[in-house]
């Protein structure tokens, strides 16, 4: 992956919107330490150099008096004096000393370790022109470094010049940053390593409250007897505590659910048992008004037409409930999850059966096959599965003009037997699509009773498919409706 590639998968997660709370407690507490430590650092490394300096300072004012007074203070000291009128600078210390008369060089000297001796006329030349005073100021010297000097006159009017080096000041600070720095390294070290062992520790109760609700998000809770049996420990679900207090109204919110699932089970329950025993129950009395219609129909004395007409009717509608009615109870059954046949079914044989029969009812529309060579079988009931051919053509009959094309194939697919049926009619508008597999779903043409629609076809397709543990899916546009049955080879 190039650098730019690396760098776009890598900037979402820089973003600190995106950093789990863990992360940004950690990066919190991280970012106060280094904040506070550096501005304590920061602040003592400065009042130290401030306060060397300032020694400094009193250390060259001092020994630039005594070059200057000397052998008066040395005598009222009861000490004797230097035979060159004071001695070396600052008792025999690190300096440098240059004394002028009317800008001419009286004498210089400098000590610096174990180095002594005159200064260079370019080294005078440099202090004279850096404009050195009675305060102290400091000033670069090429060969021996940085001093901390200042220029006074002596009762002679000449001008000495007098100074410190500066080293071990520099020395002392850059001791104390390597140390801070040091510090630092090791408190961020330390405090990033407590803190997320702090923090994970405190928030351990929060990632098993959330465990817990993403187990419950992974429960199929849109059908059937639900049971959540998750729940918040007790120890996470003390009241007394934030994180408990949303463990504890998460178990209360998850009691409510369950009762709700519960209470929907039962009334589907209901539902079911009622739509299964009225279907049961009404299969004799239609199988009864349909025998009496035509029986009447075969009296051998005169029958109005008015009345036969009737009986006709009669019989038609009955036939047209029965139908309902079986679809019903078929639905039924099928929630109650009561098995189906399991034998192998050909379903290349199967599809030229039912495109067959809807070319005897349709023979308006085109009817087309698209088969393998070789016959494709799955394990399943031969009569639901015809059913279901047979339900998506009768579906693309009944909702597409005459000269409509409709085509049927059969083929496999990585252990799976695709079953399509696609039509170039008008399309299913998209309000429909959503729900076309619910119970009772029906477009305008189908509101027609003539068309003999009941809204059922499409979820009868789709419970014999989930029964035979495949799916069914419908993409559609204008010109193109494809409805595709997906089953399990074995």
């Amino acid at each position: 992956m190039n650098p730019a590639g690396v760098l776009a998968a890598v900037r979402p997660h820089l973003r600190p919107g995106r950093w789990s709370l863990s992360t940004k407690l950690v990066a919190t507490m991280v970012g106060l330490f280094l904040a506070v430590t550096l501005a304590t650092a920061s602040l003592t490394v400065l009042l130290m150099q401030d306060y060397l300096l300032k020694q400094l300072d009193r250390d060259v004012t001092s020994i630039s008096h005594r070059a200057v007074g000397g052998p008066h203070d040395l005598a009222d000291q009861g000490q004797v004096p230097h035979p060159d009128g004071g001695g070396p600078p600052g008792g025999g210390g690190d300096s440098l000393r240059v004394t002028l008369l009317a800008g001419t060089v009286v004498s210089s000297s400098y000590a610096r370790g174990d180095a002594s001796g005159a200064l260079t006329t370019a080294q005078i030349a440099q202090l004279n022109a850096a404009g050195i005073g009675e305060t102290p100021k400091t000033v670069h010297v090429d060969g021996l470094g940085d001093y901390r000097a200042i220029s006074v006159r002596d009762p002679l009017g000449q001008t000495v010049i007098s100074g410190i080096p500066i080293t071990p000041v520099t020395d002392t600070v850059d001791k104390v940053i390597s140390l801070v720095g040091g510090g630092t390294i090791v408190g961020f070290v330390l405090v990033t390593a407590g803190g997320l062992w702090l923090v994970r520790r405190n928030l351990a109760p929060l990632q098993r409250v959330a465990h817990t609700a993403t187990q419950v998000s992974r429960l199929k809770l849109d059908s059937g007897d639900v049971a959540l049996a998750e729940r918040v420990p007790l120890a996470d679900a003390d009241p007394n505590t934030e994180v408990g207090q949303v463990g504890l109204a998460l178990n209360s919110m998850l009691d409510n659910v369950e009762g709700a699932l519960q209470a929907r089970h039962e009334s589907e329950q209901r539902v079911r048992q009622f739509v299964a025993d009225a279907s049961h129950e009404l299969r004799t009395p239609l199988a009864s008004i349909r025998g009496y219609a035509e029986l009447s129909r075969r009296e051998r004395e005169p029958v109005p037409p008015s009345i036969t007409h009737a009986l006709n009717r009669v019989e038609s509608e009955a036939l047209r409930m029965q139908g309902l009615v079986e679809d019903l109870l078929l639905l039924a059954r099928l929630d109650a999850g009561r098995p189906l046949d399991r034998e192998p079914v050909d379903l290349t044989l199967l599809a030229m059966d039912a495109v067959s029969d809807a070319h005897a009812a349709a023979p308006d529309h085109r009817w087309e096959l698209d088969l393998p060579d070789e016959p494709i079988e799955v394990t399943g009931d031969h009569a639901r599965l015809h059913q279901v051919v047979a339900n998506l053509l009768a579906n693309a009959r009944t909702h597409t003009p005459a000269g409509t094309r409709v085509t049927t194939s059969v083929s496999t697919e990585n252990g799976w037997v695709r079953v399509i049926v696609a039509d170039n009619g008008p399309g299913v508008p998209k309000s429909l699509q959503r729900n076309v597999f619910q119970r009772f779903t029906r477009g305008d043409d189908s509101r027609n009773r003539a068309a003999g629609s009941t809204g059922l076809g499409l979820s009868i397709v789709d419970a014999v498919a989930r029964s035979h543990g495949g799916t069914v899916e419908l993409t559609s546009t204008p010109g193109d409706t494809t409805f595709t049955v997906l089953l399990p080879v074995h």
